[in-house]
């Protein structure tokens, strides 16, 4: 028997409805950005790196934002939603107009803000680690676009169709030149030598949200020298150990990639503790 999905809470521009013009260009060319937030006791623990993450991007791609009157309409929506824990999800394009790639002077930007409950993931994802796989489908290279997360997602979703084994929680995506840059939907870390390292984000990839938070936060609370580096597949089968992160599922421990096995070493469970305390104060 089919379990009944809840739809998700929807505002556009801070009016409740699932209503989008055709004409958005998000819709049409993916021109614009967007942000997957962890909701938890009726807050967003990493609300201000989403917002600079995403107003950095904004300026980028040359969106208007006012990012204050964002951030109050984020609020309002909490405050209305009823609900303490979830995912919410922050879509912001470029708005309609201009024909076609063209773009109008003075355009409004459209802002979509989204509610969902959590994706069921097994408990031991967390406590034993988790398999994963490499991925065929390769990321482009484009400086201009690199470390946003824009609504082009192609790659990603091509990436993804890859598998259907409920066993695999994730997979690892190469550049162009078969350098290990993320997963699909996480940032990847390693432990080697005494080091924490941290694919480099320079030609492709996002820059995730909890990935600056370790190294900005949570390696120096825990002094850890931490390098970001271009990862070799040699590189990532010699670690001593592997954990991937992202803003909703926090630290995932790496047990295993094909026949490649590691442990679940110290570093990884004290970064996994530290992010998960903060996540829940």
């Amino acid at each position: 028997m089919n379990q009944l999905v809840p739809l998700p809470r929807v505002w556009v521009n801070a009016t409740e409805t699932n209503l989008v013009p055709a004409e958005d260009r998000g819709l049409a060319f993916g021109d614009g950005l967007f942000e997957t937030m962890r909701l938890h006791g009726a807050r967003v623990p990493l609300l201000e790196r989403h917002l600079q993450r995403l107003q950095h991007g904004a300026l980028r791609l040359r969106i208007a934002l006012d990012i204050d009157e964002l951030r109050a309409e984020i609020s309002r929506f909490l405050s209305s939603s009823g609900t303490d824990e979830g995912i919410l999800k922050l879509i912001v394009t470029r708005g309609d107009g201009g024909r076609g790639y063209r773009v109008d002077a003075g355009n409004e930007s459209r802002r979509i803000l989204m509610q969902r409950p959590l994706a069921r993931h097994p408990a031991q994802w967390w406590s034993e680690g988790v398999s994963i796989r490499h991925c065929d489908t390769r990321l482009g290279s484009n400086p201009a676009l690199a470390g946003m997360k824009h609504l082009n997602r192609l790659e990603q979703v091509l990436a993804r169709l890859e598998w259907d084994d409920a066993q695999i929680a994730e997979g690892l995506m190469c550049d162009q030149k078969g350098r290990i840059v993320e997963g699909v939907s996480t940032n990847l870390f390693l432990v080697s030598g005494g080091r924490l390292l941290t694919p480099v984000i320079d030609h492709c990839g996002v820059a995730g949200v909890m990935r600056g938070f370790i190294l900005d936060v949570v390696a120096p609370e825990l002094a850890l020298h931490t390098e970001q580096v271009h990862c070799e597949r040699a590189l990532l089968g010699a670690a001593q150990e592997v954990f991937l992160c992202n803003a909703v599922i926090g630290v995932w421990p790496v047990r295993q990639l094909g026949a490649k096995r590691w442990p679940l070493g110290p570093v990884t469970r004290r970064v996994q503790a530290h992010v998960a305390q903060f996540l829940a104060s």
